[in-house]
């Protein structure tokens, strides 16, 4: 059995994903409301409306009995993911991997997910996936590669074994850090993008802020100890690229929105899904100060969304930065 912790879009996806691997799975919701839709009538109506449902997908809001299952995929927002999972503390045998499907930056206390959860759970093996994923697409069923990063590659790969189907394939690694570095950052990135986008900049500045904000998760992925290479791949470039060119991604929306003048207030009441780059761009640039390194694009969004900065005079501020080597 596999559970599903969290039963936003990410989470039924998985959900999804999972069942047509061949697992038995259940999904576990914090809304009543939730569960009984996807228990009666087969449809998380509130948070992936119109996407049928296996019917063997079961919904439950006891997290005790979601618990049970051999393997748990944790995917509420990155931000609530520690209190989330809080109540099973000690109660989880120490065999049971945790995989690791939020993607962020904690604020308070500038951890990664995989810091969260090793926290909470010292014992358990944790795993991250991570990608180019929207929750849409893999509930269709339309093809999808993610990263599933474990410290233990055979045990990884054994779990990338059982969450694969021909539609969503998991490609195996070890870099734990680097996984997650790529899948908060590019939230941040991606807004700013939007940002871009919504000043009518074009397609040259979009290309240029993917680029160098490919430069700015590498240094972070560096400085944390995790590997350049892997933000070459899915969880890196992969995830960048999708994040920072749809209007479908969130975090890409919100920019689009702000950069056309909307109040930052009145996009998130209009909206009932996270935008994880929200929260991500504060601790993101709090951790590169801890850790000594520059993240301007990072510092820029952070300016916008969390210190009433104007857009127009943030944007002139990282246009007049002083020119450096490409590699720096």
């Amino acid at each position: 059995m596999i559970s599903i912790i969290g039963a936003g879009a990410w989470g039924t996806a998985l959900a999804l994903a999972a069942r047509r691997a061949g697992n038995d799975v259940s999904i576990w919701a914090f809304e009543a409301e939730i569960v009984a839709a996807i228990n009666n009538n087969h449809e998380n109506t509130l948070y992936l409306p119109g996407v049928a449902l296996d019917p063997a997908i079961r919904a439950t809001a006891d997290l005790a009995e979601a618990a049970t299952a051999d393997v748990l995929l944790l995917a509420p927002p990155a931000q609530h993911l520690r209190s989330t999972i809080a109540p099973l503390a000690g109660a989880l045998p120490a065999t049971v991997p945790l995989i690791v499907c939020a993607k962020g930056i904690e604020q308070e206390t500038l951890a990664l997910m995989s810091e969260a959860v090793e926290a909470t759970f010292p014992r358990n093996p944790v795993f991250i996936l991570s990608g180019p994923t929207f929750a849409a697409d893999v509930a269709a069923g339309l093809p999808t590669a993610v990263t599933l990063a474990g410290s233990d590659l055979g045990a990884a790969q054994a779990l990338a074994d059982r969450l694969s189907s021909d539609r969503f394939r998991p490609y195996s690694g070890d870099d734990v850090i680097g996984a997650q570095i790529g899948g908060a950052i590019k939230n941040v990135l991606a807004i700013a993008c939007g940002i871009a986008e919504g000043r009518d900049f074009g397609d040259n500045a979009r290309a240029a802020l993917v680029t160098r904000g490919l430069a700015e998760l590498t240094r972070l992925c560096l400085a944390k100890g995790g590997r350049a290479e892997t933000m070459m791949g899915l969880s890196g470039l992969g995830d960048l690229v999708l994040t920072c060119t749809s209007a479908q991604s969130r975090n890409y929306s919100l920019g689009l929105a702000l950069g056309a003048g909307q109040a930052l207030a009145e996009i998130l009441g209009q909206r009932n899904s996270v935008a994880e780059g929200v929260f991500t761009a504060s601790a993101a640039v709090a951790l590169a100060e801890q850790l000594g390194i520059e993240m301007p694009i990072a510092a820029a969004v952070d300016a916008v969304l969390n210190r009433d900065a104007d857009i127009n005079t943030v944007i002139e501020a990282l246009l007049s930065r002083p020119l450096r080597e490409e590699a720096d």
